[in-house]
């Protein structure tokens, strides 16, 4: 029996588009298409990909308008965050472009009686399984670095922003990259267990839950397949004694309410010292009661729907948890009427231990507000999550910031003063259930590679 894939608009709940999933046969051809075109690939330079990669950051800011209203459609994006999102993809292929060739270039060494020869060699096809609140990033976030050091790509991507993964696959056709090089799979979970499971496909990176990334390691461990997992995070923000109030409450609101609160490096738990908890729990919920929700197209909405109403339903039942475990609303934290997948910004006080709103993460404009007793709790506070991703620090001591970013905080990366999502020439990454592995930065050129070793005499 055929089974489908469907895109629901969230703001409207209308159906957009379905699409046939392969059947297994068609889905280990589309495998042995991308090997064989990776066969070819890997014998380009590192000049002549660079050239193509270049030529994918182009074709995206051609198609950026097309794309963005695409995005909005399948996920709910406000339309000026797809916008940005093209952007930053755009910047991505730059930097790889840029930076590719010398990254991956040989590297010489001395040894005895001869000369010692690195060599980076690609290894094949790298499978990524790709969540929905990022379209085009996620998946050019690590493919474009795979491309570049010479593999192969597929893409599963979230059901619900199917049309936005072969919107990307054309865009990379237009640029002149080789056909079947990127190919989507349009499968299922069932049938993603034997793609990780073919012996042709040498990697696997996953962006998700915890929870899924166990699985996926687990069966990629099987296979003694290599992984690379960027997970889940509840991120916290710390507002120590001399932070700049003003500031903090500016940059915790608008980092938490980012991509409708759905970012796995968004700012989630709000960690205030005694001095400041007041101050800024007034004031951050009046920002947050701004936060006024409407259509994603329309440039003055500043809160869209969330991806989906059973996700939305999920976040409200976190927050009801956590309210019945002492938690107090002080805005927000009811579903609104009508249609659309829409869910209000939310403040919640008196978070502690054994709360969804401690524990767990919550995706969607849900802020955490914990009180501290000073700098030192609160830095022990923010350590205290299975997670670590991200994070923040408001200080007026820059210096002093630094030193508790770098030595005591137990994330992949801490904002100092501001909020920041990805960079393209900074590592991005995590600890902990957070995953393993980076990305940006040239980190991610190199994860899937054969450093290979030549003795010559």
């Amino acid at each position: 029996m055929t089974s489908t894939l469907k895109t629901v608009n969230p703001a409207t709940e209308e159906t957009i588009d379905t699409y046939k999933t392969m059947s297994d046969e068609e889905m280990r051809a589309a495998i042995e298409l991308c090997h064989g075109a990776f066969n070819e690939w890997k014998l380009v330079s590192l000049e002549e990909r660079a050239k193509v990669i270049k030529a994918i950051g182009q074709a995206l800011r051609d198609n950026k308008e097309e794309f963005a209203r695409l995005m909005t459609e399948e996920v709910g994006k406000l339309i000026g965050d797809s916008r940005d999102e093209i952007e930053l993809c755009a910047a991505i292929c730059d930097f790889t472009a840029e930076t590719g060739p010398k990254e991956l270039a040989d590297e010489e060494r001395d040894i005895p009686d001869g000369t010692g020869v690195i060599t980076y060699a690609p290894v094949g096809v790298i499978y990524g399984i790709q969540p929905w609140n990022f379209p085009c990033y996620q998946a050019v976030r690590y493919a474009v670095a795979n491309l570049m050091a010479g593999n192969g790509v597929m893409l599963k991507h979230a059901e619900n922003c199917t049309g936005s993964g072969l919107f990307l696959r054309d865009v990379m056709k237009k640029a002149g990259l080789p056909e079947h090089l990127f190919t989507v799979l349009l499968i299922d979970h069932d049938q993603s267990d034997k793609v990780i499971a073919h012996n042709l496909v040498r990697g696997v990176t996953l962006t998700g839950s915890d929870g899924a990334g166990r699985i996926v390691a687990e069966q990629a461990a099987k296979h003694l397949k290599k992984t690379v997992l960027e997970l889940g995070s509840n991120d916290a923000y710390i507002v120590l004694d001399d932070a700049d109030l003003d500031l903090a409450v500016e940059t915790c609101a608008a980092g938490r309410i980012y991509n409708n609160g759905q970012t796995c490096v968004a700012a989630k738990r709000f960690i205030v010292t005694e001095k400041n908890y007041d101050a800024f729990v007034e004031r951050f919920t009046e920002q947050m009661k701004t936060m006024t929700m409407g259509e994603p197209t329309d440039e003055s909405t500043k809160l869209g729907p969330m991806s989906k109403t059973s996700l939305r339903d999920d976040l409200a039942k976190q927050v009801e948890d956590s309210v019945a475990k002492g938690a107090r609303v002080l805005c927000g934290g009811e579903v609104p009427a009508g249609k659309g997948a829409y869910y209000p910004s939310t403040v919640l006080v008196d978070v502690k231990p054994g709360q969804p709103a401690y524990d767990d993460e919550l995706f969607g404009p849900v802020a955490s507000v914990i009180k501290a007793k000073d700098d030192e709790d609160a830095m022990r506070i923010a350590n205290d999550s299975r997670y670590g991703l991200g994070g923040g620090i408001f200080s007026k001591d820059e210096t002093r910031a630094r030193e508790l970013a770098s030595k005591h905080f137990d994330t992949g990366m801490v904002c100092i003063n501001k909020y920041n999502v990805a960079i393209p020439n900074m590592p991005f990454g995590g600890v902990k259930d957070s995953g393993y592995g980076r990305e940006h930065g040239g980190f991610g050129m190199k994860e899937f590679v054969n450093a290979k070793s030549l003795y010559m005499a």
